[in-house]
Formats: structure tokens, C-alpha cells, sequence
């Protein structure tokens, strides 16, 4: 009997099929000829590199104890903003930074809106970019919630707005530190999933006594043939408030998030509580006002007693 060969011969030594490669492709038939894939692939590579994609996401709470008319309002920003996220109450102390980092992270956000009231009357807003910051507190006045108004405008909800600034925001470098952080908070990103592709509505941010201030206004345009504008027609478009309003008031930018290095200090700043101490001094001032009134109403009179009257006791009966 003959030897076997090894089973390593057999596989070197079987010949290669060619019926498995597969074939080549037919290119693309155009109007203008044959086209290459390779000729797409290659104009596709730099500009899906070089594009720039929005992700903004913005984590909105508010913390504990909180004021009806202010969650009002946080509940008004959260249907303005389709690209942020809201999340349930945080204890406001003085670890509330730590906590907030660590929501935003585990939310997948970029930026944060922290709503924080104290003695149920004052509202701070915290403006932060996380994790790297930088961060803004403001105090919150002149609060007027969708439902307290009672406007006519009325934008598709989800629509992407318009940003509009005053011209103050470039005079100083605070404020344009607080312009970047209001466009890339406010602004919605394009294409976002919970987002549409219009343009209805305005957010007007405008600087008044170092203060700035909110508005929503509607765009309205008229829908009749007649009145039909041409596109770029500025002419009709009429403007309607929506709401809320609301002013910020900066008290501190810091470097970090929810902390870190003070980067600009608002010096005409009053705190609520030195408000309330002045009214109250006032108030106590009158009440001894009117006391030292008394006491010299008293003293005048002792001092200066009345003559005894003839017909005092005239008509007394005897």
C-alpha cells in the first residue's frame, strides 16, 4: 500500500476557484456620463470632517422650596427650549455645585439653567457651562410668567427663534463673555430631533441700567393672497409678544462650573436682604418719629396749662 499524503499538501496543492471573487461594480449612469464612487468618497471625506454639528443640550431644574410663580416661569423656558432636558429638584446647599455637575454629565448635557429661590421671595439663575465653565449668577426681577400675562402671540411650539442684542453687548468684555453663553444656551440647534424648521418667533436680550432684559415676540405675517408678501419683505411683518418676561441682574462670573476663580464682580450690586433692611430702618424710623411727636405734644402741654375757664361750670346743675 502507498503512503497517504498529509493533509496540508492536498490544501497547497487544490487549485483556486475563480467563480468566488466577486465582480466589479457598475458605476453610476448620469446625465453627464459614467460616474466613479471613488470620485464621491473622496469629496464626502473633507466635508463631513470640516462640518460643524450643534449637540447643545441644556439641563433645566430649579431647587427645593421654590415659589408657584417661579417654577411658573422654569416651566415657560422649558417649553421655549425643545433641546433641554428637565430634571427634579436639587437641595440648595452649599455642595449644590458638585451635584449639578454630576446630573449634567450623567444627562449628557453642555450647559445648565439652575433656578435657586431663597426665603421663598428671591430667585438666582445660574447659567453654567459644564465642566469646564465658565458660569454666571444673576438675580432675577420683574417676573411675568405665560399664564400671568395673557398675551395674543402664539408661536409653534418647538420652532426655532431668532436671537436678537443690543448694541451694548459689545462695549465691555462681560458682556460679550454673556452674549456667547445666552447664544449658545437659547439657541436651538438645527436639525435637532424635538426641534422644527421654522422661524417664528424672536428672543430680544437688551441691556437697560446694567441690566438685562427678556423678551418673546411672535413674528406675524399675514396669510391672505392679497396681502401675501414676497419673500425678504419686511414691510407687513408685524410682531406680537408671547411672554414670559423676565430681567437678569449679573451679580458674578466665575471661571469654573458652579465655582472657581471670580472673573467680574458687578459693583453696583445690592443684595435683597440689604434692601429689605433699609425698608425696615425707614419704617422704624417713622414709628419713632411719631413717638417723639407725642412726647413733645405732652411735654407742650405741661408747660403750657390752660387758663381755668369762667363758664366751665355754668350750666352744671346744682
Amino acid at each position: 500500500m502507498g503512503k497517504k499524503r498529509k493533509h496540508s499538501e492536498t490544501e497547497a496543492t487544490a487549485p483556486v476557484k475563480k467563480n468566488d471573487e466577486p465582480a466589479p461594480e457598475r458605476p453610476k449612469r448620469t446625465l453627464l456620463g459614467w460616474k466613479d464612487k471613488s470620485e464621491d468618497a473622496e469629496k464626502s471625506e473633507p466635508s463631513s470632517s470640516s462640518r460643524f454639528r450643534n449637540k447643545e443640550k441644556v439641563l433645566v431644574t430649579c431647587s427645593r422650596r421654590i415659589n408657584f410663580r417661579y417654577r411658573h416661569l422654569m416651566l415657560n423656558m422649558v417649553s421655549l427650549l425643545p433641546h433641554c432636558k428637565k430634571d427634579s429638584k436639587v437641595e440648595a446647599k452649599s455642595s449644590k455645585g458638585a451635584t449639578l455637575n454630576e446630573l449634567v454629565e450623567l444627562k449628557g448635557s453642555s450647559s445648565c439653567l439652575f433656578f435657586e429661590c431663597r426665603k421663598h421671595k428671591d430667585l438666582y439663575l445660574w447659567m453654567v457651562k459644564s465642566p469646564g465653565g465658565p458660569s454666571v449668577k444673576f438675580l432675577v426681577n420683574a417676573v411675568h410668567t405665560m399664564e400671568e400675562l395673557k398675551l395674543t402671540g402664539n408661536h409653534l411650539k418647538g420652532s426655532r427663534p431668532l436671537l436678537t442684542f443690543s448694541s451694548n453687548f459689545d462695549k465691555d468684555v462681560h458682556w460679550k463673555l454673556l452674549k456667547e453663553m445666552l447664544t449658545q444656551i437659547f439657541g436651538i440647534p438645527k436639525e435637532h430631533r424635538k426641534s422644527k424648521p421654522y422661524h417664528d418667533h424672536v428672543f430680544v436680550f437688551s441691556i437697560v441700567d446694567d441690566h438685562i432684559w427678556f423678551r418673546n415676540y411672535q413674528i406675524s405675517v399675514p396669510h391672505n393672497e392679497s396681502d401675501k408678501i414676497a419673500r425678504g419683505g419686511l414691510d407687513k411683518m408685524t410682531l406680537i409678544e408671547v411672554g414670559p418676561r423676565f430681567c437678569l441682574n449679573p451679580i458674578k462670573i466665575f471661571g469654573g462650573s458652579f465655582g472657581g476663580p471670580t472673573l467680574y464682580e458687578n459693583p453696583f450690586y445690592v443684595s435683597p436682604n440689604q434692601i429689605r433692611a433699609l425698608e425696615k430702618r425707614n419704617k422704624a424710623g417713622k414709628f419713632a418719629k411719631k413717638i417723639k411727636a407725642k412726647t413733645r405734644r405732652k411735654m407742650h402741654e405741661l408747660s403750657n396749662p390752660l387758663e381755668p375757664d369762667e363758664f366751665a361750670d355754668m350750666w352744671k346743675d346744682e
